[in-house]
């Protein structure tokens, strides 16, 4: 489990990877769900109590 937190500059060339448009304009949270989103996942960044998904490179700051 990760307790480190992901910086946006991090969040904005893993967007820059999938090719998202727009990225830099999102906030963090909208730009984690970008993401999830376009990897595949559900976008759950800050929606789920006690979630139980491990390991999440996003944790450290979601379930706060």
């Amino acid at each position: 489990m990760s307790t480190k937190k992901v910086t946006k500059k991090h969040l904005l060339e893993m967007a820059s990877e999938l090719n998202l448009k727009g990225a830099a304009k999102l906030n963090k949270a909208a730009l984690i769900h970008e993401i999830q989103t376009a990897e595949g996942n559900t976008p759950c960044f800050q929606t789920i109590t006690n979630c139980a998904v491990s390991p999440c490179m996003y944790r450290a700051e979601c379930q706060v």
